[in-house]
């Protein structure tokens, strides 16, 4: 399927290169190299279409009751204009899915999710004074992301710099209602935009317009898999398998695994599903965690010169799990890996072993070179491996 904005991303689309995401195809690279679309996100704004997202709304009475059923995030604390981030686990406290909550009113929420999730909602919610609506194909949405995009949305609406960080605000284009959200995927300054699809054209043009001096373009999904991994963030079905997809239980992941455990709150308005597992896992920690990698460049000079090669990992994004080792024992394996041309590293996220996780501990990486396994030496370190000011500010 495509979506609303087909209409300008294709025209855009140099490559004609398309990625399936959610049943839509998404735009992988709009030039033949995904540099300069990687660059806009970091020195300028890059637009991207993300309205392959699922979209629900859970509106009425008992609406952040449910909202808190579902979500590990304490939503009481969540005010009216305000958008949290949170995991929702199954009974056993393991990741079903994770995305952004926001409050439209003092009985209404939107959430955001990577996979189908109405019937898990309707089913957390059951018994409840809520409706529960799939409003994925009521909105489309745009990402403008980098550290120009303030001063581009500002010429489009003004009152803009004011927004704060996982804020939203409720505006108008063109007469279309339209809301902000100060969020992304990007760690850097940004801004997510939610329209009716029928004014989403409309809204890209002006966007691009207004941006032209500030050096916009429109990116694609290989430069914004880049930036998510300088970020951090996880991706499901890369970084961790959602619970009802799994095989074993050897595949379930918790938030305290997965990097998400500051998301995990006891506080005593917040029932939610799992909580007594995760209870249990926040006084006996899992034996898995995520950490950061930062792969030694020298090392792996060494790997791909032994065969008269430079090191062939610069480019896209590698989602491939590739294992750790430290000596002749695996500790864990490599989810997300690329080679940041900010940062001038080859970084990676990784699940090790609890007790090899900790910043500092020295590891080796699998890699194949020329159909040869070989290893790279590489070190622990914290995550976010770029945390910038701005996007916050």
């Amino acid at each position: 399927m495509f979506t609303s904005l087909h209409p300008r991303t294709s025209t855009l689309n140099q490559t004609h290169e398309w990625r399936l995401w959610s049943g839509y195809l998404g735009a992988g690279m709009y030039e033949h190299y995904h540099e300069r679309e990687y660059w806009a996100i970091r020195n300028s704004a890059g637009l991207i279409d993300v309205s392959p997202l699922f979209k629900y709304e859970i509106m009425g009475p008992d609406a952040r009751m449910a909202v808190n059923r579902i979500m590990t995030r304490d939503i009481t604390a969540c005010r009216v204009g305000q958008v949290f981030y949170s995991p929702w686990c199954d009974d056993d406290g393991k990741m079903v899915d994770d995305g952004t909550i926001s409050r439209l009113d003092d009985d209404r929420f939107r959430i955001t999710a990577a996979d189908p999730s109405l019937r898990w909602f309707q089913d957390c919610a059951a018994g409840m004074a809520v409706a529960i609506r799939d409003v994925s194909d009521d909105l489309a949405a745009l990402a403008l992301q980098g550290p120009r995009s303030r001063e581009i949305l500002r010429h489009l609406l003004p009152g803009i710099e004011d927004l704060g960080y996982f804020r939203l605000a409720n505006t108008r284009h063109n007469g279309a209602p339209l809301t902000i959200t100060r969020t992304g995927y990007t760690g850097d300054l940004g801004y997510e935009l939610w329209i009716a699809p029928d004014h989403a054209t409309t809204l890209w043009d002006d966007l691009m317009t207004n941006g032209e001096a500030y050096g916009i373009m429109p990116v694609g999904l290989a430069a914004l898999d880049i930036a998510r991994i300088e970020a951090g963030l996880i991706l499901i079905d890369v970084d961790y398998i959602p619970a009802p997809r799994t095989f074993i239980p050897g595949q379930k992941s918790s938030p305290f695994e997965v990097g998400l455990g500051w998301a995990v709150k006891f506080s005593e308005d917040n029932p939610f599903v799992g909580r007594e597992s995760l209870e249990k896992e926040s006084g006996e920690p899992s034996g898995w965690r995520l950490a950061g990698l930062e792969i030694d460049w020298v090392s792996l000079e060494t790997s791909y010169g032994a065969v008269d090669l430079p090191p062939q990992v610069t480019g896209r994004a590698n989602r491939s799990s590739v294992p750790l080792y430290t000596g002749h024992r695996q500790v864990g394996y490599a989810t997300s890996h690329t080679f940041s041309p900010l940062l001038k590293k080859y970084i990676g996220l990784a699940t090790l072993e609890t007790r090899f996780a900790q910043p500092g501990t020295p590891l080796e990486m699998e890699f194949t070179v020329e159909h040869h396994r070989r290893r790279a030496r590489a070190v622990v370190v914290d995550l976010p491996f770029l945390d910038l000011e701005r996007k916050r500010s």
